[in-house]
C-alpha cells in the first residue's frame, strides 16, 4: 500500500498561478450568497459577469468556488478583491501547508480536508481556501462536496444564528465544518486499528504487520495536518485583545475559533493515543512471532533429542566389525529395535515430566 504524503507538486515561482492538484476534471462554478437577519438571496450559477452587481456590501456575501482549473477566472477575482498574486497563488499550489496569514484588510487561511478513501486504507486530501474580507467570505473548494450543505440549509431557512452574526462567524462554521472530516477520518482509522489489534491477537500473518505500518503512516500525516492547523487557531487566540487585527474578526467571535483550537488539542491527544494502541498491537505481533518461533525450536529440539540416542546405537551397529558378538544374535534386530522403542517412551515420559512440552 502506498504511504500517505502530501502531493509533490512541480517547482513553482512564488507568484506562478498554475493548479497543482488532481482533480483537474473538475470544471470550475460559483455560488453566491447575499444574506442578513431579514433576507437572504442565492444566485446558484454565479459568473464573474455578475461580480459588479450581485454584492450587496451593506449585508454578509459568501461566494464559494469549486473547481480551481479556471486560472483567467482565478485573476479575475484576484483584480476585482484586490488579491495579490501570492495569495492566488498559494490557493492553486495545494502542496502548501495549511497557513493563515494576515494581510491589510485580509485574512487568508487555508486547510487540508481529509476522509478516508471509500475502497482502501488510504486517506483522501483537498485543499480549502478562505478569504475575509469585510462583509465578504470566499471559499475555494478543489471540487464541488458536500462539506456545507448543512451550513448552506441553515443560511436559507434562517436556522441557529448564522444570520445574525457577520461573515466570520460563518467563517467558523466552515472551519468547524472541515474539522468534523478529521473526527470522521479518525474514527475510521480507529475501528481500523481495533480491527488489527484483534487479528493480532487471533492469528499473527505478516500482511497484519504491513497494514500496521499503513495505519501508522495515515495516523502521522492526519497529525501533521493538525499541528499548523492547531498552530494556525492559536494564532487567532493571541490576536483577540489585538488592535491590528483589522477588525475583521468580532470580539465575540474570537470564543468560537478558541473552541476549534481546543477540538484541535483533543485530535491530536487521541491520534497520539492511537499510535500507542498501534506501537502495542506491533509488539504484540513481533511477542507472538517470538512465542511461535520458540515453539517450533523447542518442538524441534525435544526431535532432536530423541533421535540423538537412536542415531547412536543405529551408528554404533553400522559399523563393519567382524567381531560383534551382537550381529551373531538371533533375535538381535528385534532386540535393539524393541531397546529403541522403549528409549524413546522414557525420554518422551522425562521430557513430559519436566514439562518441556
Amino acid at each position: 500500500m502506498r504511504k500517505i504524503k502530501y502531493k509533490k507538486g512541480r517547482k513553482l515561482q512564488p507568484v506562478s498561478l498554475e493548479y497543482t492538484g488532481t482533480h483537474k476534471d473538475h470544471q470550475t462554478e460559483m455560488q453566491l450568497f447575499v444574506y442578513d437577519d431579514n433576507d437572504v438571496v442565492e444566485y446558484e450559477k454565479f459568473t464573474s459577469l455578475a461580480l459588479n452587481s450581485c454584492f450587496d456590501y451593506t449585508k454578509n456575501n459568501w461566494l464559494n468556488i469549486h473547481g480551481l482549473n479556471d486560472i483567467n477566472l482565478m485573476k479575475t477575482l484576484g483584480v476585482h478583491f484586490k488579491l495579490d498574486d501570492f495569495l492566488l497563488a498559494d490557493i492553486l499550489n495545494t502542496t502548501k501547508r495549511t497557513k493563515l496569514e494576515e494581510q491589510p484588510n485580509i485574512l487568508f487561511f487555508n486547510i487540508k480536508s481529509l476522509l478516508p478513501s471509500e475502497y482502501s486504507d488510504n486517506i483522501s486530501v483537498e485543499q480549502i481556501s478562505f478569504i475575509l474580507k469585510e462583509g465578504i467570505l470566499i471559499s475555494f473548494q478543489e471540487k464541488r462536496s458536500d462539506f456545507f450543505t448543512h451550513i448552506r440549509e441553515r443560511i436559507r431557512t434562517h436556522a441557529g444564528i448564522v444570520r445574525t452574526k457577520k461573515v466570520d462567524y460563518l467563517l467558523y462554521l466552515l472551519l468547524d465544518a472541515v474539522m468534523e472530516n478529521f473526527y470522521i477520518t479518525l474514527e475510521d482509522e480507529e475501528d481500523k486499528v481495533e480491527e488489527l489489534i484483534n487479528m493480532t491477537k487471533k492469528d499473527a500473518k505478516p500482511i497484519i504487520l504491513e497494514k500496521i505500518e499503513n495505519h501508522r503512516d495515515n495516523l502521522n500525516f492526519l497529525k501533521r495536518s493538525l499541528v499548523p492547523l492547531r498552530d494556525s487557531l492559536y494564532y487567532l487566540k493571541t490576536i483577540k485583545d489585538d488592535d491590528t487585527n483589522n477588525g475583521l474578526i468580532q470580539k465575540e467571535t474570537f470564543n468560537f475559533f478558541i473552541r476549534l483550537h481546543q477540538k484541535s488539542l483533543e485530535l491530536l491527544e487521541q491520534i497520539d493515543s492511537d499510535m500507542s494502541s498501534l506501537e502495542s498491537a506491533s509488539n504484540f505481533y513481533f511477542s507472538e512471532q517470538s512465542r511461535k518461533m520458540n515453539e517450533i525450536m523447542k518442538t524441534l529440539t525435544i526431535i532432536s533429542a530423541i533421535f540423538i540416542p537412536l542415531t547412536f546405537i543405529v551408528g554404533v551397529y553400522g559399523m563393519n566389525f567382524e567381531y560383534m558378538p551382537e550381529l551373531k544374535e538371533r533375535n538381535g534386530y528385534f532386540i535393539v529395535m524393541g531397546g529403541m522403542f522403549l528409549l524413546v517412551i522414557a525420554l518422551i515420559i522425562y521430557f513430559k515430566k519436566r514439562r518441556w512440552f
